[in-house]
């Protein structure tokens, strides 16, 4: 291992070099702040004069010549039409046309004299007649035999027609042919009219109507 000693004392040259920039630096700022010129001498025989805080009143215009008012001219409106690329034929085509002639109209020949008759017109429904609701047959029964007419064998066949309102109730009886007693017949249209039901008779367009409706029964001793 080797050690080098590297102290010294100052160089004389280096320490000249200092104190010359010290002096360059002083020179520099005794110069900076030197002010050379003269002062100009100051000037005191100014003339004062007042001048008012208000000037004076102008004098008036004269008056301006009255212009006349002008009526607005309406202004009209630019329509530009554009030119067609081509030109149209306007010329009407001439179409022929030839006058029609009929023949003349033939001459009625008078009539027979006969009116034609005018048909009827025809139902739009099928008419119907009155008929039973219930059955016929339960109208009747050997308890409506009363004993005294067992006892003088009383038996007969009554025909009879019914006449039936628009409702289905019985509203009259007429025996056609008579069982030759009149307690049977009388019997007859009584029960009848009292036990039978019917739908009622319809007329050409379907409506319930009044009607009629025939029928018989056998009178005989029960068993």
């Amino acid at each position: 291992m080797s050690y080098v000693d590297q102290s010294r004392g100052p160089s004389p040259a280096g320490i000249a070099a200092v104190i010359g920039v010290h002096a360059a630096v002083a020179a520099l700022l005794v110069t900076g702040l030197t002010v050379t010129g003269v002062i100009p001498e100051v000037r005191t025989d100014w003339e004062v004069r007042d001048i008012p805080d208000t000037p004076p009143p102008l004098p008036p215009e004269p008056p301006a010549d009255p212009v006349e008012a002008k009526p607005a001219q309406p202004t009209e409106p630019l329509v530009h039409v554009p030119q067609p690329k081509f030109e149209l034929d306007t010329t009407a085509p001439t179409i022929s046309s030839t006058e029609s002639i009929f023949p003349p109209l033939p001459t009625p020949s008078p009539g027979l004299g006969t009116a034609v008759p005018t048909p009827a017109p025809q139902p739009s429904f099928t008419p119907v007649g009155a008929k039973p609701r219930n059955d016929p047959a339960a109208w009747f029964s050997d308890n409506d035999y009363r004993p005294a007419w067992i006892r003088k064998e009383l038996t007969g066949l009554a025909t009879f027609r019914l006449e039936v309102a628009a409702n289905g109730r019985v509203t009259g009886c007429t025996v056609t042919a008579s069982t030759g007693h009149g307690e049977l017949d009388a019997a007859t249209c009584r029960l009848v009219s009292k036990r039978a039901r019917f739908e009622p008779a319809r007329g050409g367009t379907g409506e319930a109507v009044a009607g009629s409706y025939t029928g018989s029964v056998l009178w005989r001793l029960p068993d």
